[in-house]
């Protein structure tokens, strides 16, 4: 039997399963506790926090069980940037283009929401995630944007609209 894979808006039902699908890949890399995404108070309703009209979440659903995640809202200090936000795949979904088409939608919808760029943080760890950033336009800076609270994660990039 074929799978199907679904990239659509996150549903209030789906609370639950990004919460865990975030856990459970941030625990994969060993990155727990407070600087990390896992702790972020949206965790518990992301549906919620992704309303306004100027950001979006989206879910990956693989025979219609959420198995990746992403979206994108204002950068915490400096709301004239859009920052990617909780982009996370289960293993089984990795390698297979979807990152590719999760972070265009982001990107596309935050570029048309009016921001001037898309920041992001990362860790050293992550070297394919850094990969798929950089063939999206992303580069390294050396300095930290905004206030992510995410101390734990020393990598940064940026990726200009303008």
């Amino acid at each position: 039997m074929k799978e199907t894979v679904q990239i659509r808006t996150i549903e209030p039902q789906d609370n639950d399963a990004v919460k865990t699908l975030v856990l459970d890949v941030l625990a994969e890399h060993g990155l727990v506790g407070e600087g990390y995404a896992g702790v972020d108070p949206e965790m518990d309703d992301m549906y919620g926090n992704y309303q306004p009209e100027n950001c979006n979440f989206f879910v990956v659903e693989l025979d219609g069980q959420v198995c990746g995640a992403g979206g994108y809202a204002p950068l915490a200090g400096d709301a004239d940037q859009a920052e990617l936000r909780k982009m996370y795949f289960k293993s089984e979904l990795r390698g297979l283009g979807l990152g590719h088409e999760l972070i265009e939608k982001c990107i596309t919808e935050a570029k048309s929401s009016g921001y001037k760029g898309m920041y992001l943080e990362t860790t050293p760890a992550m070297k394919v995630a850094q990969a798929l950033y950089q063939k999206h336009g992303f580069e390294f800076i050396t300095e930290r944007m905004g206030d992510t609270g995410h101390g734990g994660c020393g990598v940064f990039m940026y990726r200009s609209f303008v």
